[in-house]
């Protein structure tokens, strides 16, 4: 790790007419949070003061014309942008998406550069963000290029992670994605995330199947024999504790997801309606398999009540949280494992997910 003492937050504000802002404004009014970290947002100081001003917030913050000149101990606001851009709450933008990606674009380089130690995205409109610079369907998949590594989008709360097959793509085009390299490529993800980023020396995951009921021995669908069994039998050959699939209607309501350290989804809303049924509010999207660390909130610009100081910014926090925690756990991971005197020395963290998994209900 650097040596200082607060692990310095690289802060998009996302669309400037959304609740960014405002997650962003109501988690660091509260002091604890400057004790824990060194906020750097990458905006510019006349649109946080007008956000302010909507808002009735009263966060002071310190200007700065580079990360580099950030202050232990202040919110820190590095002025991209000279002009001050009209901000039309709850519309979408033209304008909105334009300096969403100018604080992403600033935020990145900043990270890549070490300039800040983790990186934390408010919510991004991904239909007017779209540019020449950024045809991505979402954070997930522009962060991957930037920073290289197989990317997985995972879906973390305090006892509930998801991980997924498949992201940001049409449910028609979902099994067309799914492919033995791809399963395999991200349960070793979501394995290398767990034991590097959370600390679990030997992670237990689970699949969901592709198919209701997994396909009822190919009556609704082939797709879970001939793709999800062959390679959690290959990865179980590996000696990885893999298992399933699972039927995902009954998956998440008998809890049977308490006995695994992860649950790999086939696609989006698979995973991502029950998270935030059983996380919503606290939950925070982490993009695992990256060389640096990125996570934000569980939720999205939420135009119907943007500028109206409605907005509950606790994913956020716990987003600033979350990246701080991992950013911690993988620097100690990594001075361990650079050490093999202190890697044999390792205590293996047992699980809190200790119940042997059930067996597939059919109904």
């Amino acid at each position: 790790m650097q040596d200082r003492a607060k692990i310095k937050v690289g802060i998009s504000i996302g669309d400037i007419n959304g609740i960014g802002a405002e997650v962003i404004l109501k988690t660091f009014e509260d002091p604890r949070m400057l004790e824990l970290c060194t906020p750097v947002l990458f905006a510019s100081s006349k649109t946080l003061a007008k956000h302010q001003e909507q808002l009735g917030t009263n966060l002071v913050y310190s200007g700065v014309s580079h990360a580099s000149q950030a202050m232990e101990g202040k919110f820190n606001v590095v002025n991209l942008w000279k002009d001050s851009p009209e901000i039309e709450f709850g519309m979408e933008t033209k304008e909105g998406g334009a300096f969403a990606l100018q604080s992403l674009e600033a935020a990145t380089a900043a990270l890549k550069a070490a300039e800040v130690d983790v990186l934390v995205t408010a919510p991004i409109n991904k239909s007017n963000i779209q540019s020449e610079n950024f045809k991505f369907p979402g954070h997930t998949d522009y962060l991957a290029a930037q920073l290289g590594g197989e990317s997985l989008m995972f879906m973390i709360s305090e006892d509930l992670r998801i991980g997924l097959l498949t992201d940001h793509v049409a449910v028609k085009e979902v099994t067309e994605n799914i492919t033995p390299s791809r399963i395999k490529s991200k349960v070793k993800t979501i394995i290398a995330s767990l034991q590097q980023d959370f600390g679990i020396r030997k992670p237990k995951i689970a699949l969901l199947g592709i198919n209701p009921h997994n396909g009822d021995q190919g009556v609704i669908g082939k797709e879970d024999d001939e793709l999800l069994v062959p390679a959690i039998k290959a990865l179980s050959d590996e000696g990885l504790l893999v298992y399933g699939p699972y039927a995902g209607d009954s998956f998440f309501g008998s809890k049977n997801y308490r006995s695994f350290d992860a649950v790999l989804a086939a696609y989006h809303d698979q995973g991502l309606i029950p998270f935030k049924t059983l996380s919503f509010g606290n939950g925070v999207n982490f993009t695992a398999g990256l060389s640096k660390v990125r996570t934000s909130p569980d939720h999205g610009t939420a135009y119907d009540i943007a500028g109206k100081g409605l907005a509950d910014h606790h994913s956020f926090a716990a987003a600033v949280h979350a990246a701080i925690r991992i950013f911690k756990k993988r620097t100690e991971f990594e001075e361990l494992t650079k050490n093999p005197l202190k890697k044999a020395r390792i205590v293996e963290k047992r699980s809190p997910r200790k119940n042997k998994p059930k067996p597939q209900d059919k109904e």
